[in-house]
């Protein structure tokens, strides 16, 4: 089940997103640490979060053995001479650092406008429904009955998991800022897959780019919120940011770029809802928090439509790969699907 332009398997792409919505779900827990142990902001610890995670990423690149450098060069030649010229692929960096920018930047504000649970159920709920909207026309993406069903579980879950119990303020200030973080999670994940689809992603330097560009826009709102922490603690401080930069970050972002490129854009984003519910484990085991009804049947209902979509998409192009009318033309193959 390759990818015909990448090359990536789309179930190895699958577990990649796994993974990835497993990590990202980490990083809250471990932001609750970090405030707990210092004074840093949520923009500063945004900034420091993309800017260890660009070095980390960029160590790793010049790391690498030199046998496998070489082949990635090679492939990364022969798809930059298929996909266009420099100034196309910093255009992509560009736009997807600024869509990355505007998912985190805008969430913080939601958070800080109307409380964590409204913007986490607004953001994350609305960032399935406009990527079903996007991918329809750009990308030519059915969702289907069935995918419909699981995108109206996950989101059930969703609120049940993140609302339940809770007496949570609605504010319109808040909300406008949450849909605008969502907005901006649809267009990097749109973005990815349309550029994945025909091999026109290079997943490492996607990342590379993309944080390096968000970087920039966030070091404004760092700069003015409080760049350097004040910590009794600096030896904690430093291995839970580095924790943040490397697992939630480096790693998660890289193996969701690379996921994102091969996989359906509305399967992504249901996925990408693993996120809530490995916080919310993390905060009953690690925090203290009590784990109620609301967690369970929230927890449950999410992995239910994860499963459900994650199976369907790979059954889908388990029969996608037996139509033999392609012939390797990219235009035939999506007629054919």
């Amino acid at each position: 089940m390759s990818h015909s332009a990448s090359g990536l398997p789309v179930g190895r792409g699958l577990l990649y997103l796994i993974v990835t919505g497993a990590a990202w779900g980490t990083a809250g827990a471990a932001a609750s640490l970090v405030y707990r142990a210092s004074d840093l902001g949520a923009f500063a610890l945004s900034f420091w979060r993309c800017a260890l995670g660009l070095a980390l990423l960029t160590a790793g690149r010049l790391l690498r053995p030199r046998a496998r450098r070489t082949a990635t060069a090679t492939a990364t030649a022969t798809v930059t001479a298929t996909a266009g010229s420099t100034r196309r692929r910093l255009t992509r960096a560009l736009a997807t650092g600024l869509a990355l920018a505007v998912f985190q930047t805008a969430y913080f504000t939601a958070v800080a406008s109307t409380g964590l649970a409204v913007a986490t159920v607004v953001t994350l709920g609305a960032g399935p429904v406009l990527i079903a909207l996007g991918a329809r026309p750009l990308l030519g993406e059915r969702l289907g009955a069935g995918g419909v069903t699981a995108v109206a579980g996950a989101l059930a879950g969703l609120a049940v998991l993140t609302l339940g119990g809770s007496a949570a303020t609605v504010r319109p200030a808040g909300v406008l800022a949450a849909l605008a973080s969502a907005a901006g999670y649809a267009v990097m994940t749109l973005l990815t897959r349309w550029w994945g689809r025909d091999g026109g992603t290079d997943a490492g330097g996607t990342t590379v780019g993309a944080f390096a560009v968000t970087s920039l826009c966030l070091l404004p709102f760092a700069v003015h919120e409080g760049l350097l922490p004040h910590t009794a603690h600096p030896v904690r401080l430093l291995w839970l940011l580095l924790y943040i930069a490397a697992v939630p970050t480096a790693l998660a972002y890289a193996l969701y770029f690379a996921g994102a490129a091969v996989v359906r854009s509305a399967t992504v984003s249901v996925i990408m809802l693993l996120e809530p519910v490995t916080a919310a484990v993390l905060a009953v085991v690690l925090l203290g928090e009590r784990l109620t009804a609301a967690t369970v049947a929230g927890t449950l209902l999410l992995l239910g439509a994860v499963a459900g979509l994650a199976v369907s998409e790979a059954r889908r192009v388990g029969r996608r790969e037996t139509v033999p009318v392609c012939g390797g033309d990219p235009r035939r193959y999506r007629a054919a699907r």
